[in-house]
Order: structure tokens, then C-alpha cells, then sequence
């Protein structure tokens, strides 16, 4: 088989950069080592900057549509409701930021959102293909599998989780820690007595004893427990040993558990990869970097390295564009993963709220190569920042960026000729971008920013036209 992009892993991020693929008119194939796709809800938190996203996607009708918001916490002693805990600082709906507070879907159905995209644009998952190894050379990669026929693309992306094949094939160290020794459980479950209209909370009864919470999952019957025990402490995923730790810790009997869909254990790390790539390889997702899952930030951090390489992937092979853009993949991705999995740990340590930060908007690549603003004394927006949405001579900017597209938004400023497979967007003002010529990326952030389209000009043939 002979493809131009091999992804292996379908979980969220290879399923995501299938789709950005697919809509770019690239050959790209994903495989997964499983007969299906992930049935568990671990990654259930979708941040505002995801959203987003997922709007460009296509997919956030469906999103919302299988999801719901994240209920207030309410806190339990000795069977008793002794008050409220507000997760999430809450944050106001703007005109520039539409989507503002997480989205929770279980990951099993964000899942199956994407794969049915990805099917929607003509992409397949193909299951039961275990990677054994793989072998590169200047002209492309070689994937070898445990059953069935090599597969031969021109680039291979790893997006195969925390303990990835195509990681420790190609030799590259994760560099992290312990962020917490205690063992968690977490686990997919029904239950009887109670209600869908808070996120359970138990705190520990006693020295030695660890939380249990029970969140309802948005668009499903389920509820997901998550529970934390001793160090050192082996942890039962059987339905008894459910029952026991829910019975234990909660005024609930054990039969109150009344069926058990999905259960992991795990301990929380942080970990980054030492490089995102090597050669005709990229790593993405978990496979470049593993966070705690306190804060909600490793599947979302995942799909937009997804999205930062699916269309410099797409320009490199589709558009002519030179190969060096492959080459801002990393240099853009893992500054931004190592922040997020700082970010990640601060939460899970209780050293820093759900909040502005975790919604991940403000992140961006001003520092960037790919980077260039030509304002002598810019304020507000600057290039390398996500690119505002809102409305601009009647038309609405997410609505203009959607697509695989370039976006060039002429604020009070005259839009010079670009290519047309430039979308244009005039008008006299825009409060989120103010006055000015802004050449808006693939992956919805400022590339250039300038009033002299001269010099847009030299970023054009510089970039990919």
C-alpha cells in the first residue's frame, strides 16, 4: 500500500488530522491497532479554543449536539449535601470568543463524531493493524505491522498515545515526572440514587483515604468515577472493586453501581517529547506529550497539533509550498505543549483554577519563524495571535475562515491582489482587530500582519504562494 501521510493511532488527534487531510484532497490513511475505536470517556473536557476547532472541522453541530456544560459541583458529608463548588471560573460570551466555557462529550463519542466525518470525506480507519516497526530514507517512510502488507507514505505521523510505538522506534526520549503518586481510578459506569444536575464530590473521610467523584456524562446515561487511593495501593477496575471504593466512600451501596461500560487506572505524569520529529516522522498527541488530566488540556492540546501540521502537511504535498513549513511543526507545537503540561500539573495541584488559561485562546505564536508583523507600534491583535472572530462589513469572520483556506481581513485599509485561493474579507471597522491588513492562517491564527501590501507580498512567496 503506498499513501502520502500514515497515521497511527485513531484517537483524537489522528482522527482530527485525518479529516484536515481529507478535506485538503491529501492520501492519507490512518490505522489503529484495535478492532474499534476507544470506548471510554477519559478526555470528556473539549476547551473553547477546541470548539473552534472542531467549527472549522465540521463537526461542532454534532459536539454540541452529543454534549452538554459541565454541572456545578456539589459537595457530600456523611450522606449529606453540604454545599456548592464551582469548577470553572465562569466567563462571558464576547462577540470575538463565542465559545467560552468547556464542552464536556465523552471521548468514546467525540470519537465516533470524527470517524464519521473523516468516512463523510471519503477517509477510513483500518483496524487491527498493529505497528511492529518502521524504516525511513530521504524519499519516504516504511511501516511494518504484525499481520498484513507494509505500508509505504511519503510522511508518517505518531499519533499512537503516551507509549508510542513510533516514538520508542525512532529512539526519542520523553523527558518528565511523578506529578501525584497516587494511583487514580477511573471508570465508566451506571447508577442508581443519584442525580444528573451536579458532579458528585466525596472528599476523604479520613487520614489515608482518598476523593471519589461522580460526574454525570452530558448526552448519555453514564456516569464517570474517578477515585484516588494510597501510594503504593493496587487498584480493582472490576465491577467489585467499583462497588467497593463507591461503597466505601460515598453513602451509596454497592449495588447502586448497576453496570460497569469502561475502567482504567493510571498514575498522573507529565512527560514532552525531546523533539516532535525526526525525519519523515511526526509525533502528535500523547505520543509527543502526557499530562495529567486534571485541567482538560491533553486532548485538546493534541487535536491542535493536529491542526498545525495538517495544513503545512497539505501545502507541502498539495500546494508546492516549501518543505521547510514542516520544519515550523515543531518549533511552533512544543513550546506550547510544554506550557500546557506546566498548566496541567499547576491544576492537578490545586495551584491554579479552571479558568482563563485553560480555555486556551490566548495561545499563539508570536515567536514563530512562520511569524512576521510589520506594524512599527501595534497594539491589540498582533500577528501570532489567534485570529478574533466577529462581524465585518455584515460578514461573519469564523464564517470566512472556515474552510482550508487562507483569510485575508482588510480593517479601514485598502486589500491589495492576492491569489485567489485567498478569501478577502473587507470593511471600514472591526473593534477586535482595529486598523490594518491581516493575513489570517489555515489553523485560524495571524501569520502577517502589515499596512504595506508590499510586504505581504514577499510573506506570500515566502510562505506557500
Amino acid at each position: 500500500m503506498h499513501t502520502d501521510v500514515l497515521i497511527v493511532g485513531a484517537g483524537p488527534t489522528g482522527l482530527a488530522l485525518g479529516i484536515d487531510l481529507a478535506r485538503r484532497g491529501v492520501d492519507a490513511v490512518v490505522v489503529e491497532k484495535a478492532d474499534r475505536l476507544f470506548p471510554g470517556s477519559r478526555g470528556k473536557g473539549l476547551q473553547p479554543r477546541t470548539m473552534e476547532v472542531f467549527d472549522d472541522l465540521g463537526v461542532l453541530d454534532a459536539i454540541r449536539a452529543a454534549g452538554g456544560s459541565y454541572p456545578v459541583g456539589m459537595i457530600w458529608q456523611d450522606g449529606e449535601q453540604v454545599g456548592e463548588h464551582q469548577m470553572f471560573d465562569p466567563a462571558e460570551t464576547t462577540e470575538d470568543s463565542p465559545y467560552t466555557e468547556p464542552w464536556m462529550v465523552p471521548q468514546w463519542r467525540t470519537q465516533e463524531i470524527l470517524g464519521a466525518r473523516l468516512a463523510e470525506l471519503g477517509g477510513e480507519v483500518v483496524f487491527g493493524r498493529e505497528l511492529t516497526g518502521l524504516t525511513q530514507d530521504e524519499d519516504g517512510v516504511t511501516a511494518h505491522f504484525a499481520t498484513g502488507a507494509d505500508v509505504r507514505a511519503r510522511y508518517l505521523v505518531a499519533a499512537d498515545g503516551g507509549r508510542s510505538v513510533v516514538r520508542r522506534a525512532l529512539g526519542i526520549a520523553m523527558t518528565g515526572e511523578t506529578v501525584d503518586p497516587h494511583p487514580m481510578l477511573v471508570a465508566d459506569v451506571r447508577v442508581t440514587g443519584l442525580d444528573r444536575d451536579y458532579w458528585h464530590v466525596f472528599p476523604p473521610r479520613g487520614e489515608g483515604d482518598g476523593f471519589l467523584a461522580i460526574c454525570p456524562l452530558a448526552g448519555t446515561e453514564d456516569f464517570q468515577i474517578a477515585a484516588r487511593f494510597p501510594e503504593g495501593s493496587a487498584v480493582d477496575v472490576s465491577l467489585d472493586g467499583v462497588r467497593k471504593v463507591v461503597a466505601a466512600r460515598s453513602h451509596l451501596a454497592p449495588d447502586a453501581i448497576t453496570e460497569l461500560r469502561w475502567a482504567s487506572d493510571f498514575r498522573p505524569r507529565m512527560a514532552l517529547a525531546d523533539h516532535f520529529r525526526s525525519g519523515r516522522v511526526f509525533l502528535a498527541g500523547d505520543a509527543a506529550h502526557i499530562h495529567s488530566p486534571a485541567g482538560g488540556q491533553g486532548l485538546n492540546t493534541s487535536v491542535q497539533d493536529a491542526y498545525n501540521l495538517g495544513w503545512k502537511l497539505g501545502a507541502v504535498l498539495r500546494d508546492g509550498a516549501p518543505v521547510s513549513l514542516l520544519d515550523t511543526y515543531e518549533e511552533e507545537r512544543r513550546p506550547i505543549a510544554a506550557d500546557m503540561l506546566g498548566l496541567s500539573a499547576s491544576v492537578h495541584r490545586g495551584e491554579t483554577r479552571r479558568g482563563e488559561a485553560t480555555r486556551q485562546l490566548g495561545l499563539g505564536y508570536r515567536d514563530s519563524s512562520l511569524t512576521r508583523e510589520t506594524r512599527e507600534a501595534p497594539t491589540g491583535l498582533r500577528a501570532g495571535d489567534r485570529a478574533p472572530d466577529g462581524s465585518l462589513n455584515g460578514v461573519r469572520l469564523f464564517d470566512a475562515f472556515r474552510g482550508p483556506h487562507w483569510t485575508l481581513v482588510a480593517v479601514g485599509t485598502e486589500a491589495p491582489e492576492v491569489p485567489g485561493t485567498i478569501t478577502v474579507v473587507r470593511g471600514e471597522a472591526q473593534e477586535s482587530y482595529g486598523k490594518g491588513l491581516f493575513l489570517v492562517r489555515p489553523d485560524g491564527y495571524v501569520g502577517w500582519a502589515g499596512e504595506a501590501p508590499g510586504a505581504l507580498t514577499e510573506y506570500l512567496a515566502r510562505t506557500c504562494f
